[in-house]
């Protein structure tokens, strides 16, 4: 099984996000990540949805959800040639045997905490997926009171763009 990342340029209209995850419900593919924004054309989303898979099963995907209506694009975003980012929220107990730790992790992981009370401190993480995977694993034995992940967005490195 291989991770993929797949951008999906639609028109901004009512139904457009559940026709398309509709279509990987009936193809039987777990989503990993899902996020959906404006483009710089309001009349134009975009959709970045993360899987994992084979390369027949990616190919029937692809090939499907171009022939969606309202989808304008769609493309397989290679990972040597894209930057992805993404952005959780996570509440850690703060107790006295745990803040240093908590303040040094996001030192360390360059996160910010962005709510400090008697009894939780708020830190966002932002970066690659793996990044912010590393910081939920350092940050465990602390406790996690709650927490929620954005998904990831992409953009190609190169000078190609989506339209």
């Amino acid at each position: 099984m291989k991770r993929y990342v797949i951008a999906i340029y639609v028109e901004n209209t009512y139904g457009v996000l559940t026709r398309v995850s509709g279509l990987f419900m009936r193809r039987g593919f777990n989503i990993d990540t899902l996020t959906v924004g404006e483009t710089d054309d309001p009349a134009y989303s975009r959709i970045t949805v993360t899987l994992n898979g084979d390369d027949y099963a990616r190919e029937q995907l692809i090939n499907q959800l171009k022939k969606l209506h309202n989808v304008k694009k769609v493309k397989l975003l290679q990972a040597d040639n894209t930057v992805e980012r993404e952005m959780m929220l996570i509440k850690i107990p703060n107790t006295p045997e745990n803040r240093s730790e908590v303040m040094a992790a996001a030192e360390i992981y360059r996160a910010k905490i962005i709510d400090y009370r008697t009894d939780t401190m708020c830190v966002e993480v932002t970066g690659d997926p793996a990044k912010v995977k590393a910081f939920i694993e350092v940050v465990k034995p602390l406790g996690i009171v709650e927490m929620c992940r954005t998904g990831v967005v992409a953009l190609e490195r190169s000078g190609s763009i989506m339209e």
